[in-house]
């Protein structure tokens, strides 16, 4: 079914409002036979982590798996967010880029699993073979932004919600998701660059708030227009990672300050940061990003525990 035409989707692909555009292929190609990438360790231990508590009355409980992967859990609802447990974020088992550090919760510890956020469809965030995985052991909803449907029927998903910017669909009595839009760009083997939607997940949980801000560039307007649409999050998960050379990816991915921004324009009452550390996708070292967000963070006069980084495994209740 092909969506209709707005301002966002000129009748066969989608695209960013205000003409900016991100990287084009010759960028890429600029960007990949000049750059000098930081080394990364091949594999990271992690120390090990208690499981995820259960949420106490309107608690919602985040805890962090890796890259933008979060199990999200209310009372009455368990969410996963971008869910990627594959060695590699890729289209092929035997190449592209390799996890440096294993998931912070395996799959087999995952509990039930109700709601699967699917932001968009690049491979560090689409991953079919952990979707099928999902589809095959916990029958989850499926909710994804437009023209997700033909991937999540070759997971074997059996329930599938596709939403538009700022549609909303109901998860429960009590509990709504609705795609936020964000400033990024789709493209996956097979089907035209930008065919697909992409955004972020804000969660209206009874009394909680928890906005998922998926893969974006900064952008002040955007960031205000969701707090005014739907309200200042308790909690929200913010990428930090996967952005220089700045020339290229700032169309698409925030630096640490900006994401630091990013959570002053949400008015999130405290932030987690996600989207780092766990697969080299650009130039920065691995440890740059919570190192520079401690920068900004400070910079703008903002306590720890305001915009923090949790290690993988770790739970934070809002």
């Amino acid at each position: 079914m092909t969506p209709p035409l707005s301002d966002h989707f000129n009748g066969k692909t989608f695209f960013q409002p205000g003409g900016e555009r991100e990287g084009r292929f010759r960028d890429f190609l600029r960007w990949r036979f000049s750059h000098h990438p930081a080394p990364w360790p091949r594999k990271v231990t992690l120390a090990p982590q208690p499981p995820p508590p259960l949420p106490r009355g309107d608690e919602v409980v985040a805890t962090w798996i890796g890259h933008a992967t979060f199990l999200v859990r209310t009372a009455g609802t368990t969410f996963l967010t971008d869910p990627v447990f594959s060695e590699r974020a890729s289209p092929f088992a035997w190449a592209g880029p390799r996890r440096v550090q294993p998931p912070g919760l395996a799959f087999e510890a995952l509990p039930p699993i109700d709601v699967v956020l699917l932001s968009h469809d690049h491979y560090d965030h689409c991953d079919l073979r952990s979707l099928r995985r999902l589809a095959a052991a916990h029958d989850p909803v499926f909710i994804a932004p437009l023209r997700h449907r033909d991937l999540l029927d070759a997971a074997g998903a059996r329930q599938i919600v596709e939403l538009d910017w700022w549609q909303s669909h109901a998860t429960g009595a009590a509990t709504t998701v609705t795609l936020t839009p964000s400033k990024h760009w789709s493209n996956r083997f097979g089907t035209p660059r930008n065919h697909r939607l992409w955004g972020g997940f804000f969660l209206n949980c009874g009394s909680r708030r928890v906005w998922f801000a998926g893969d974006s560039g900064y952008d002040r307007a955007l960031f205000r227009t969701i707090r005014q649409r739907c309200g200042a999050p308790d909690l929200a998960l913010i990428p930090i990672g996967a952005y220089e050379p700045r020339w290229f990816m700032a169309p698409m991915h925030m630096n640490p300050a900006e994401a630091v921004q990013a959570h002053l324009d949400s008015g999130a009452a405290r932030s987690l940061a996600m989207h780092w550390g766990t697969f080299q996708l650009t130039d920065e070292a691995r440890d740059e990003p919570p190192r520079a967000l401690a920068a900004a963070r400070d910079a703008a006069g903002l306590a720890p525990e305001a915009f923090s980084v949790p290690a993988p495994g770790e739970s934070r209740i809002a």
